[in-house]
């Protein structure tokens, strides 16, 4: 039988925790290639007592081999993207917070803030797709109005489109539009879906349930979250023989991370921009008339990441592939993080026409242990490769989800993959 090989499992070290030091773990890593070829590399580190100043970190590289840190950014959960000239990282600390470089990343703007930093709520994201149409771009933070939530909040989470004019000045809040907010839970009744198998553990509103067993030694450590919605990209159907299209080309449709304690669905959502320039977020369709909140996607229980290729005429999907997700969670390992759906060491690759059917297009990349994660990986396209940023570790990892290590992947020639 022949075996699946891993297509990029060598790996460039981007950023290394001090393993040896304090307790310093590393997240969210942001890649993006600029039109010179240049790479501009983002992440999230944190031990005790940093400054918020050094949230978070920048690297650049101009061969895709060799890294030079550039700076810092006082803000987390963040993307770097190119408009025009310039290069931008959006991320939050609790607001929207955003910087600008016009060197190429050299040197990097005072952040400016998009909402205002005492609220109402707080805002979430990751290091999620950026979508480019003509002359504006797109792309998905989240609000989170979840000061009653004893747990993690996700069911509080409405993903919100923004939208700018490449060329503009993204430093201020005037030029960017925001769409309306759809709360997961005030949309949702978790407790009227049937059929599917969502939500696989029966969570209360608001609260939190222990799923493993109690002992001595792993009493009430596996937690599940009333179920919701997260760490959103945003494409648009370029199809126009797919049900969902819009001639018009004025609907986009948000893929997001699914929260529902199992695995093999995103969850979806619309906006549709009007004619007064306002973008309404609402729910996706079927021609049966029903609404379509879950979707079946791989890797969907996890933070991924899609990309569309005009060359292909294709989208691409990273994300993190579960294979024991059914194992009872009192008899998981005890190195695995929290949920049995909770696998974070194999990251996979599809392809879809449609968005809706994927082919495996081949494993990217897996760790050899439980906690030598390969996950949370961005993606972008530089030439005929695929360049791939993920949130990593090695035997030393603190776990599975406190990571100590940033890598790079290539997959060279990706659309050779296609079948």
């Amino acid at each position: 039988m022949r075996k699946i090989e891993p297509l990029a499992n060598d790996y460039i070290k981007v950023y290394e925790s001090d393993i040896e030091g304090k307790s310093e773990y590393c997240y969210t890593p942001g890649i993006c290639v600029l039109k010179s070829g240049r790479i501009i590399a983002t992440l999230d580190h944190t031990y005790p007592g940093i400054s918020p100043k050094e949230k978070g970190m920048i690297y650049i590289s101009d061969d895709g081999e060799h890294f030079r840190f550039v700076g810092y950014f006082p803000f987390q959960h963040a993307r770097p993207f190119e408009a025009g000239d310039d290069v931008y990282i959006i991320g939050q600390a609790g607001n929207v917070r955003i910087i600008r470089s016009e060197d190429g990343g050299e040197t990097w703007s005072d952040y400016h803030s998009l909402t205002p930093e005492d609220g109402p709520g707080t805002w979430h994201a990751s290091a999620t797709n950026v979508w480019y149409e003509e002359d504006r771009l797109y792309l998905v933070m989240e609000h989170q109005m979840g000061a009653d939530c004893v747990s993690w909040p996700v069911a509080a989470i409405a993903p919100v489109l923004m939208r700018a004019r490449i060329g503009d000045d993204l430093l201020q809040r005037e030029n960017w539009t925001f769409a309306s907010e759809v709360y997961f839970r005030d949309a949702v009744d978790q407790e009227k879906l049937d059929d599917f198998g969502v939500p696989f553990y029966q969570v209360p509103r608001g609260g939190v349930i222990y799923t493993r067993v109690p002992d001595q030694t792993c009493r009430d450590s596996r937690t599940c979250a009333p179920i919701g919605w997260l760490e959103t990209n945003v494409v648009r159907i370029m199809d126009k023989k797919h049900y969902w299209a819009d001639p018009s080309g004025h609907t986009f449709h948000l893929f997001a991370r699914a929260h529902t304690g199992g695995t093999g669905y995103c969850a979806l959502a619309k906006v549709k921009e009007k004619g007064d320039g306002s973008m309404i977020t609402s729910f996706e369709h079927v021609p049966s008339g029903r609404r379509c909140v879950f979707l079946p996607m791989p890797g969907g229980q996890m933070r991924f990441h899609m990309l569309y290729d005009a060359q292909t005429q294709l989208y691409w999907l990273l994300s993190t592939q579960a294979t024991d997700s059914m194992t009872r969670s009192e008899l998981l390992p005890p190195d695995r993080y929290n949920l049995p759906n909770n696998e974070r060491r194999r990251l996979v690759l599809h392809f879809s026409k449609n968005c809706v059917d994927w082919c495996f297009a081949g494993l990217v990349a897996v760790g050899e242990v439980e906690k030598a994660s390969r996950h949370y990986a961005s993606m972008a396209i530089a030439g005929d490769d695929l360049l791939i940023l993920s949130r990593s570790g090695d035997t030393r990892a603190h776990s599975a989800h406190n990571g100590n290590l940033i890598t790079l992947h290539r997959v060279r020639n990706f659309r050779e993959l296609v079948y």
